[in-house]
Protein backbone atom coordinates (compact mmCIF):
# COMPACT_ATOMS: atom_id res chain seq x y z
CA UNK A 1 0.00 0.00 0.00
CA UNK A 2 1.17 3.10 -0.84
CA UNK A 3 -0.08 5.09 1.78
CA UNK A 4 0.95 9.09 2.03
CA UNK A 5 2.99 8.92 -0.45
CA UNK A 6 2.36 11.86 -2.39
CA UNK A 7 4.84 11.75 -5.73
CA UNK A 8 4.81 8.78 -8.12
CA UNK A 9 7.69 6.67 -8.29
CA UNK A 10 7.29 6.30 -12.39
CA UNK A 11 8.95 2.81 -11.72
CA UNK A 12 12.77 3.92 -11.06
CA UNK A 13 14.66 3.86 -8.22
CA UNK A 14 14.88 7.42 -6.15
CA UNK A 15 18.33 8.58 -8.06
CA UNK A 16 17.40 7.33 -11.20
CA UNK A 17 13.99 8.92 -11.00
CA UNK A 18 16.06 12.16 -9.41
CA UNK A 19 18.71 12.15 -12.26
CA UNK A 20 15.23 11.65 -14.90
CA UNK A 21 13.48 14.98 -13.27
CA UNK A 22 17.05 17.21 -13.22
CA UNK A 23 17.14 16.16 -17.49
CA UNK A 24 13.69 16.77 -18.21
CA UNK A 25 13.23 19.76 -16.29
CA UNK A 26 16.80 21.37 -18.04
CA UNK A 27 15.56 20.54 -21.28
CA UNK A 28 12.44 22.04 -20.73
CA UNK A 29 13.96 25.60 -19.85
CA UNK A 30 16.38 25.49 -22.94
CA UNK A 31 13.47 24.08 -25.36
CA UNK A 32 10.82 25.80 -23.44
CA UNK A 33 8.40 22.56 -24.60
CA UNK A 34 8.80 18.60 -24.51
CA UNK A 35 7.27 15.69 -25.68
CA UNK A 36 6.71 12.99 -22.93
CA UNK A 37 3.94 10.28 -21.32
CA UNK A 38 1.86 12.01 -19.10
CA UNK A 39 2.46 10.27 -16.15
CA UNK A 40 6.42 11.94 -16.71
CA UNK A 41 4.67 15.43 -17.84
CA UNK A 42 2.74 15.35 -14.49
CA UNK A 43 5.98 14.56 -12.27
CA UNK A 44 7.93 17.22 -13.99
CA UNK A 45 5.51 19.64 -12.77
CA UNK A 46 5.83 19.18 -9.78
CA UNK A 47 9.51 19.39 -9.54
CA UNK A 48 9.83 22.28 -12.03
CA UNK A 49 7.57 24.70 -11.09
CA UNK A 50 9.73 25.16 -7.33
CA UNK A 51 12.60 25.55 -9.22
CA UNK A 52 11.34 28.11 -11.58
CA UNK A 53 10.19 30.27 -8.54
CA UNK A 54 13.17 30.50 -7.22
CA UNK A 55 15.04 31.64 -10.30
CA UNK A 56 12.63 34.86 -9.64
CA UNK A 57 14.93 35.71 -6.64
CA UNK A 58 18.65 36.22 -8.45
CA UNK A 59 21.21 35.82 -5.75
CA UNK A 60 24.00 33.71 -5.39
CA UNK A 61 22.42 31.65 -2.60
CA UNK A 62 18.82 30.92 -5.35
CA UNK A 63 21.75 30.24 -7.99
CA UNK A 64 23.56 28.07 -6.36
CA UNK A 65 20.61 26.44 -5.25
CA UNK A 66 19.19 25.77 -8.52
CA UNK A 67 22.15 24.32 -9.86
CA UNK A 68 22.33 21.42 -7.41
CA UNK A 69 18.78 20.62 -8.79
CA UNK A 70 19.37 21.21 -12.67
CA UNK A 71 23.41 20.27 -12.57
CA UNK A 72 23.61 22.58 -16.05
CA UNK A 73 25.31 25.78 -16.17
CA UNK A 74 23.72 26.96 -19.58
CA UNK A 75 20.03 26.35 -18.24
CA UNK A 76 20.61 28.03 -15.20
CA UNK A 77 21.93 31.46 -16.61
CA UNK A 78 18.84 30.86 -19.25
CA UNK A 79 16.59 30.37 -16.10
CA UNK A 80 17.97 33.69 -14.38
CA UNK A 81 18.42 35.76 -17.35
CA UNK A 82 15.36 35.25 -19.47
CA UNK A 83 12.38 33.36 -17.99
CA UNK A 84 12.80 35.34 -14.65
CA UNK A 85 11.66 38.33 -16.89
CA UNK A 86 8.64 36.83 -18.91
CA UNK A 87 7.56 35.26 -15.70
CA UNK A 88 7.87 37.59 -12.85
CA UNK A 89 4.37 38.92 -12.91
CA UNK A 90 2.78 35.44 -12.76
CA UNK A 91 2.16 33.96 -8.98
CA UNK A 92 2.77 30.35 -9.89
CA UNK A 93 1.06 27.77 -12.91
CA UNK A 94 4.45 28.56 -15.12
CA UNK A 95 3.77 24.97 -16.97
CA UNK A 96 0.81 23.83 -19.61
CA UNK A 97 0.58 20.14 -20.20
CA UNK A 98 -1.51 19.38 -23.31
CA UNK A 99 -2.61 15.79 -23.80
CA UNK A 100 -1.89 14.00 -26.79
CA UNK A 101 -2.98 10.86 -28.74
CA UNK A 102 -1.74 7.32 -27.20
CA UNK A 103 1.98 6.14 -28.16
CA UNK A 104 1.61 3.50 -31.19
CA UNK A 105 4.02 1.29 -29.84
CA UNK A 106 2.70 0.31 -26.42
CA UNK A 107 -0.42 3.01 -26.35
CA UNK A 108 0.96 5.37 -23.83
CA UNK A 109 -0.82 8.54 -22.85
CA UNK A 110 0.92 11.04 -23.99
CA UNK A 111 1.34 15.06 -23.57
CA UNK A 112 3.53 18.00 -24.15
CA UNK A 113 4.88 19.99 -21.16
CA UNK A 114 5.41 23.47 -21.87
CA UNK A 115 6.19 27.09 -20.59
CA UNK A 116 3.06 29.09 -20.53
CA UNK A 117 4.71 32.07 -21.27
CA UNK A 118 6.95 31.35 -24.52
CA UNK A 119 3.26 29.90 -25.86
CA UNK A 120 1.57 32.43 -28.39
CA UNK A 121 -1.22 30.13 -29.23
CA UNK A 122 -2.75 29.64 -25.76
CA UNK A 123 -1.10 33.32 -25.03
CA UNK A 124 -3.30 36.67 -24.69
CA UNK A 125 -2.60 37.76 -27.85
CA UNK A 126 -4.56 34.88 -29.33
CA UNK A 127 -7.72 35.37 -26.83
CA UNK A 128 -7.66 39.59 -27.66
CA UNK A 129 -7.72 38.85 -31.52
CA UNK A 130 -10.49 35.97 -30.34
CA UNK A 131 -12.50 38.84 -29.20
CA UNK A 132 -11.81 41.12 -31.95
CA UNK A 133 -13.55 38.70 -34.32
CA UNK A 134 -16.71 38.37 -31.99
CA UNK A 135 -16.91 41.64 -32.15
CA UNK A 136 -16.86 42.53 -35.69
CA UNK A 137 -19.40 39.49 -36.40
CA UNK A 138 -21.71 41.50 -34.37
CA UNK A 139 -21.25 44.60 -36.76
CA UNK A 140 -21.58 42.35 -39.94
CA UNK A 141 -24.84 43.75 -40.94
CA UNK A 142 -23.55 47.34 -41.37
CA UNK A 143 -20.26 46.39 -43.48
CA UNK A 144 -22.34 43.91 -45.21
CA UNK A 145 -25.20 46.95 -46.49
CA UNK A 146 -22.19 49.47 -47.03
CA UNK A 147 -20.17 46.69 -49.38
CA UNK A 148 -21.86 46.61 -52.39
CA UNK A 149 -21.98 50.61 -53.11
CA UNK A 150 -18.03 51.12 -52.12
CA UNK A 151 -17.72 47.77 -54.36
CA UNK A 152 -19.69 48.17 -57.23
CA UNK A 153 -18.20 50.67 -59.10
CA UNK A 154 -14.69 49.10 -59.18
CA UNK A 155 -16.53 45.69 -60.12
CA UNK A 156 -17.95 47.84 -63.49
CA UNK A 157 -14.83 49.61 -63.94
CA UNK A 158 -12.64 46.49 -63.99
CA UNK A 159 -12.20 44.22 -67.09
CA UNK A 160 -11.48 40.53 -66.08
CA UNK A 161 -9.83 38.22 -68.63
CA UNK A 162 -13.65 36.49 -69.04
CA UNK A 163 -15.30 39.88 -70.08
CA UNK A 164 -12.25 39.64 -72.93
CA UNK A 165 -12.91 36.04 -73.88
CA UNK A 166 -16.88 37.08 -74.11
CA UNK A 167 -16.19 39.55 -76.07
CA UNK A 168 -13.74 37.88 -78.38
CA UNK A 169 -16.43 35.36 -78.51
CA UNK A 170 -19.50 37.40 -79.72
CA UNK A 171 -17.85 38.85 -83.41
CA UNK A 172 -17.58 35.07 -83.72
CA UNK A 173 -21.23 33.81 -82.95
CA UNK A 174 -22.41 36.59 -85.35
CA UNK A 175 -20.58 35.11 -88.19
CA UNK A 176 -21.71 31.93 -87.83
CA UNK A 177 -25.36 33.62 -87.86
CA UNK A 178 -24.52 35.86 -90.91
CA UNK A 179 -23.25 32.02 -92.84
CA UNK A 180 -26.27 30.26 -91.97
CA UNK A 181 -28.27 32.27 -93.93
CA UNK A 182 -25.77 32.27 -96.97
CA UNK A 183 -26.12 28.48 -96.85
CA UNK A 184 -29.68 28.33 -96.51
CA UNK A 185 -30.21 30.90 -99.61
CA UNK A 186 -27.91 28.82 -101.65
CA UNK A 187 -30.14 25.75 -102.09
CA UNK A 188 -33.20 28.15 -102.13
CA UNK A 189 -31.92 29.78 -105.69
CA UNK A 190 -32.09 27.00 -107.66
CA UNK A 191 -35.58 25.89 -106.46
CA UNK A 192 -36.80 28.65 -107.47
CA UNK A 193 -35.15 28.72 -110.93
CA UNK A 194 -36.33 25.39 -111.34
CA UNK A 195 -40.17 26.17 -110.35
CA UNK A 196 -39.89 29.55 -113.12
CA UNK A 197 -38.81 26.96 -115.24
CA UNK A 198 -42.24 25.06 -115.20
CA UNK A 199 -43.92 27.80 -115.42
CA UNK A 200 -42.21 29.00 -118.62
CA UNK A 201 -42.50 25.98 -119.81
Amino acid sequence: MRHGKKHNHLGRTTSHRKAMLSNMATSLILHKRITTTLAKAKALRVYVEPILTKGKDDTTHSRRTVFSYLQDKDATTILFREIAEKIANRPGGYTRIVKLQNRLGDNAEMAIIELVDYNTVYGTDAAQAAKKSTRRRGGSGKAKADAPVTAAPAASAEVTPADEFEVAEAPVEDAAVAEAPAAEETPEAPAADEENAEKGE
